[in-house]
């Protein structure tokens, strides 16, 4: 497995990085806890430094002010330094919230896993709804869950999409703010929290009406080569962009600049990597994506999840600066085809 994935789990289809073990399609949140390798809790353990300013045989233990560790119990593994106030949320407390969550809404855990070494502990559970776009394009619809054992990281529930021919996923934001849940660990993920999130990711359906609206308008609309190229550099190499702008204002004013180059003599690995996936990327000429905005925004997803190397590339795709990305390329793409 790469270094990210410590432990993994899941069912149906193989994830798109290939890693984990599959497990049966009838395992209870507890039991994909369980084969997932997620069944050990941590705690909230006092900072110690030695008493003297060299370490020694005469040295000896002092307790820091206001200094904590979350340790993994089962191995004594830190994996975070926290202050006094941090409240830590158990691996069990989070699969129990999806029993109770699941069988009341209907879902089915799909995924489970470890990333970073234990410090992010994520759940994937399908939505009964999906959707399908023109050229049999299927969009599936997901809840990811994410309980991060490490302080300044919220435990987090929202709705997420997978398309079906390419495995990219997208975490979708709603102007609503609805079926998204957060919560910092200065709270205790009780009785009482579990409902709010219950009651908050109750609203998926609506979520995914709203996606599929979303998705079918990204569809519906042309994109021009050139448009995507400044669409692909605003994500990428948006100094390039300025530094063009900065360049054509001081032409207007009448001062002596150089030739404008085609932008893509610009393009940097992953820039170029986003053009190619338009023609090359699965799914790409399918009758929903081929010379459309909804193709653009897949060419992004598509290099974000499956052309991203490094050991942090899942946790990236899905949580972290690539999860980012994907999501500012959905809202830039909405951009674009509004002015289409």
């Amino acid at each position: 497995m790469v270094a990210a994935v410590e432990t993994m789990a899941w069912t149906g289809e193989e994830p798109w990085h290939h890693e984990g073990v599959k497990v049966g399609a009838d395992l209870t949140p507890e039991e994909m806890m369980i084969a997932a390798g997620l069944d050990w809790n941590v705690s909230k353990r006092p900072g110690y430094t030695i008493d003297t300013p060299k370490y020694g045989e005469e040295s000896g233990l002092i307790q820091t002010v206001d200094t904590y560790h979350l340790v993994r119990d089962s191995d004594n593994t830190i994996l975070s330094s926290c202050g006094p106030v941090y409240i830590p949320t158990q691996n069990h407390q989070v699969f129990d919230f999806f029993d109770k969550f699941s069988t009341a809404a209907n879902f089915t855990m799909e995924t489970a896993g470890s990333l970073r070494g234990g410090k992010s502990i994520w759940a994937l559970a399908k939505v009964p709804s999906s959707f399908e776009l023109p050229g049999e394009d299927e969009v599936k619809s997901y809840l990811l869950f994410h309980q991060p054992h490490e302080a300044g990281h919220a435990l987090t529930g929202r709705y997420s999409t997978v398309r079906v021919v390419c495995n990219n996923t997208l975490q979708y934001a709603m102007q609503s703010g609805a079926a998204s849940f957060r919560m910092s660990h200065i709270h205790e993920f009780d009785n009482k929290m579990a409902q709010k999130a219950a009651e908050v990711l109750g609203l998926t359906e609506e979520a995914n009406a709203e996606f599929k609206q979303a998705a079918e308008f990204l569809v519906s609309k042309k994109a021009k080569h050139e448009n995507v190229l400044e669409f692909v550099a605003q994500l990428y190499q948006p100094d390039v962009l300025e530094t063009r702008r900065q360049e054509r204002e001081l032409k207007a004013a009448g001062k002596k600049v150089g030739e404008e180059a085609p932008l893509m003599d610009e393009f940097n690995r992953f820039s170029k990597l986003a053009v190619e996936a338009l023609e090359k990327a699965p799914g790409a000429h399918l009758k929903s994506a081929a010379g459309t905005w909804w193709g653009a925004l897949n060419a992004i997803t598509y290099v974000e999840d499956h052309l991203r190397s490094g050991e942090n590339a899942v946790y990236n795709s899905l949580l972290g600066v690539g999860s980012k990305r994907k999501s500012r390329a959905l809202d830039l793409a909405l951009d674009y085809a509004k002015a289409a």
